[in-house]
Formats: structure tokens, C-alpha cells, sequence
């Protein structure tokens, strides 16, 4: 059992029982709102989440990572929901410029 913790959404935590998924594959299955403009294709970065801990847990950044990250659109720590997989424990926060206006944030 692995456990996504989103900091900044009142510490929510999320038990996921298969690890290997993205992120967004995680959040929705617990019915967590998560911004994805792209159809989850790494084509944006309306996803894009803070690892505050547990950067170890997630699968190696893909090219699609690589490729924003390059062009300072994914900063130091930052990850693509859509193509970062979980492995074990992380804890996570939703950054201010796509936080989703219907959802109470506790920064």
C-alpha cells in the first residue's frame, strides 16, 4: 500500500494499492479534482505538481519532463502528474499557478 499526501489540500491522503500508475491516474481514482488541459498525453504542464518528499518513489522524469524542464516550464522539484508513476510513499503539493478555483487550498 502506498500513500500520496497533497500538502496543500488539507493534507489529504490518498491509499493506493497499485503502484506503477501516474499520479493523475491516482488522484482520480479517489476522486480528487486535478488540472489536465492535455487529455493526460505530457503535451502541457497543467499537471504539473511540487514534491515535497518522496522524489525517490516516482519513476525517472520522462522526455515529455525533460523536454519542459528544459525550457523552465517544470522547475527544481517539480513533476508532470500525467507521466510521473508512483512507487511508494510521496508527499505533494498543487502549485499556485494551477490550483483549480472550486477547491480549497490551505497554503
Amino acid at each position: 500500500m502506498v500513500k500520496i499526501t497533497i500538502e496543500n489540500l488539507g493534507k489529504k491522503e490518498l491509499e493506493v494499492n497499485n503502484t506503477g500508475n501516474t499520479v493523475l491516474s491516482c488522484v482520480q481514482t479517489h476522486f480528487v479534482d486535478w488540472m489536465h488541459a492535455c487529455g493526460a498525453k505530457g503535451r502541457c504542464t497543467t499537471c504539473k505538481f511540487s514534491v515535497l518528499s518522496g522524489n525517490e518513489n516516482l519513476s525517472e522524469m520522462t522526455h515529455a519532463e525533460m523536454r519542459y524542464k528544459a525550457v523552465n516550464e517544470l522547475k527544481e522539484g517539480q513533476r508532470l502528474a500525467c507521466q510521473a508513476r508512483v512507487m511508494g510513499d510521496i508527499i505533494i503539493r498543487v502549485p499556485h499557478e494551477v490550483k483549480l478555483p472550486h477547491l480549497t487550498y490551505t497554503d
